[in-house]
Protein backbone atom coordinates (compact mmCIF):
# COMPACT_ATOMS: atom_id res chain seq x y z
CA UNK A 1 0.00 0.00 0.00
CA UNK A 2 2.59 2.70 1.08
CA UNK A 3 6.27 2.72 -1.20
CA UNK A 4 9.36 2.26 0.80
CA UNK A 5 10.02 5.77 0.49
CA UNK A 6 7.29 6.84 2.37
CA UNK A 7 7.38 4.49 5.04
CA UNK A 8 11.21 5.25 5.51
CA UNK A 9 10.02 9.02 6.38
CA UNK A 10 7.04 7.41 8.75
CA UNK A 11 9.59 5.44 10.24
CA UNK A 12 12.74 8.08 10.25
CA UNK A 13 11.24 11.09 10.35
CA UNK A 14 13.92 14.05 8.87
CA UNK A 15 13.48 17.42 10.75
CA UNK A 16 11.40 16.42 13.51
CA UNK A 17 10.34 19.62 16.52
CA UNK A 18 10.16 22.24 16.03
CA UNK A 19 12.96 25.22 15.31
CA UNK A 20 14.23 27.09 17.73
CA UNK A 21 13.26 31.15 18.05
CA UNK A 22 11.14 30.67 14.56
CA UNK A 23 10.91 33.77 11.87
CA UNK A 24 7.34 31.83 11.41
CA UNK A 25 5.30 29.14 12.52
CA UNK A 26 2.21 27.65 11.25
CA UNK A 27 -0.62 24.86 11.92
CA UNK A 28 -3.10 23.33 9.92
CA UNK A 29 -5.59 20.59 10.38
CA UNK A 30 -7.68 18.59 7.94
CA UNK A 31 -10.89 18.84 9.58
CA UNK A 32 -12.21 15.74 7.81
CA UNK A 33 -9.96 13.32 9.35
CA UNK A 34 -7.88 14.88 11.94
CA UNK A 35 -4.60 15.21 10.70
CA UNK A 36 -2.40 17.96 12.04
CA UNK A 37 1.13 19.60 10.50
CA UNK A 38 2.84 22.41 12.09
CA UNK A 39 5.97 23.80 10.30
CA UNK A 40 8.59 26.13 11.87
CA UNK A 41 11.37 27.79 10.26
CA UNK A 42 14.42 30.04 10.31
CA UNK A 43 15.50 32.21 8.30
CA UNK A 44 19.50 33.15 7.15
CA UNK A 45 18.83 36.06 4.57
CA UNK A 46 16.06 35.16 2.03
CA UNK A 47 17.53 31.22 2.44
CA UNK A 48 15.27 28.40 4.62
CA UNK A 49 18.33 27.72 6.87
CA UNK A 50 16.22 25.55 9.13
CA UNK A 51 12.70 24.22 8.70
CA UNK A 52 11.06 21.38 11.55
CA UNK A 53 7.53 20.18 11.22
CA UNK A 54 5.13 17.96 14.31
CA UNK A 55 2.77 16.14 12.63
CA UNK A 56 -0.04 14.19 14.24
CA UNK A 57 -2.29 11.63 12.18
CA UNK A 58 -2.05 9.37 9.67
CA UNK A 59 1.56 7.86 8.19
CA UNK A 60 1.14 9.35 4.63
CA UNK A 61 1.00 13.10 6.91
CA UNK A 62 4.18 12.40 8.87
CA UNK A 63 6.11 11.07 5.97
CA UNK A 64 5.17 14.18 3.97
CA UNK A 65 5.96 16.54 6.88
CA UNK A 66 9.38 14.76 6.78
CA UNK A 67 9.85 14.78 3.29
CA UNK A 68 8.68 18.33 2.97
CA UNK A 69 11.16 19.30 4.84
CA UNK A 70 13.51 17.83 2.93
CA UNK A 71 12.61 19.60 -0.39
CA UNK A 72 12.39 23.34 1.46
CA UNK A 73 15.21 23.13 3.59
CA UNK A 74 18.03 25.26 2.48
CA UNK A 75 15.92 26.90 -0.59
CA UNK A 76 15.00 30.63 -1.05
CA UNK A 77 11.74 31.62 0.00
CA UNK A 78 11.10 32.50 -3.55
CA UNK A 79 12.52 28.65 -4.43
CA UNK A 80 10.11 27.20 -2.23
CA UNK A 81 7.54 28.86 -3.57
CA UNK A 82 7.79 26.63 -6.57
CA UNK A 83 7.85 23.64 -4.88
CA UNK A 84 4.78 21.31 -6.23
CA UNK A 85 2.81 18.51 -4.24
CA UNK A 86 3.89 16.66 -7.57
CA UNK A 87 7.00 17.26 -6.32
CA UNK A 88 6.58 15.98 -2.71
CA UNK A 89 4.68 13.13 -3.96
CA UNK A 90 7.20 11.89 -6.05
CA UNK A 91 9.51 12.93 -2.81
CA UNK A 92 7.94 9.93 -0.87
CA UNK A 93 7.28 7.32 -3.93
CA UNK A 94 3.34 8.08 -4.56
CA UNK A 95 0.40 8.55 -2.28
CA UNK A 96 -2.25 6.17 -2.12
CA UNK A 97 -5.51 7.65 -3.32
CA UNK A 98 -7.13 7.40 -0.06
CA UNK A 99 -4.48 9.55 1.90
CA UNK A 100 -3.97 12.48 -0.70
CA UNK A 101 -5.34 14.85 1.43
CA UNK A 102 -1.85 14.33 3.57
CA UNK A 103 0.01 15.71 0.79
CA UNK A 104 -2.49 18.21 0.04
CA UNK A 105 -2.45 19.59 4.33
CA UNK A 106 1.27 19.35 3.77
CA UNK A 107 1.06 21.99 0.91
CA UNK A 108 -1.06 24.14 1.91
CA UNK A 109 0.21 24.34 5.42
CA UNK A 110 3.57 25.26 3.58
CA UNK A 111 1.91 27.88 1.40
CA UNK A 112 0.48 29.35 4.81
CA UNK A 113 4.03 29.35 6.01
CA UNK A 114 5.86 31.09 3.36
CA UNK A 115 2.83 34.02 3.26
CA UNK A 116 4.59 34.78 6.58
CA UNK A 117 8.11 34.79 5.30
CA UNK A 118 7.51 36.80 2.52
Amino acid sequence: MYSPELLDHFQNPRNAGDVETPDASTQMENPACGDVLKLTAKLAGRQIADIRFRAKGCVAAMACGSALTELIKGKTVEEAQQVSREELVCKVGGVPEASAHASHLAMETLEALLRKLV
